[in-house]
């Protein structure tokens, strides 16, 4: 039964479908938070299950957790999270997943070149030296993920 006097961890990992531990793990992060009622028992709000729910989708996305905690920082706290917040999130990650999503399309379309290639050279190799643009820099692999982190 959900009250004013808030929700236990327990109430929100069997309403959000996380366990315990990462219900803590996302409150050390600053994602969500707690207090502490009179008998030093922490209680969440009921809107805790909505920020919860929006960190699943976005880590499914595989948007890192420290962007998650920078967007979650532009919302307010006390309340739930709205479909115009969700808006602005998901505007604001759009950008990172549409470049994700073209650097993973053009892995996945240079693969059969390098296995049947069989070059082995990091120099000349087009997914590691995309457009030769490294050659100055000398052989290896000087970036794995051309535009990733």
């Amino acid at each position: 039964m959900i009250n004013d006097a808030g929700l236990t961890v327990g109430q929100v990992a069997e309403r959000s479908g996380l366990a315990v531990s990462a219900i803590h793990f996302y409150e050390t992060r600053g994602l969500i938070q707690s207090w502490r009622n009179g008998a030093n028992h922490r209680r969440y709000a009921q809107a805790v299950l909505r920020r919860l729910a929006v960190i699943k989708v976005a880590q499914r996305t595989g948007i890192p957790l420290k962007d998650i905690a920078e967007a979650m920082d532009r919302l307010p706290g006390e309340r739930p999270v709205s479909a115009a917040d969700w808006r602005k999130l998901s505007t604001w990650w759009k950008d990172d997943l549409d470049d994700r999503i073209e650097r993973l399309q053009r892995l996945r379309d240079g693969l059969d070149d390098c296995i049947g290639c069989g070059c082995l050279s990091l120099k000349k190799c087009r997914l590691m030296n995309p457009d030769d643009q490294l050659a100055d820099t000398g052989a290896g692999a000087r970036i794995l993920d051309p535009g990733g982190d």
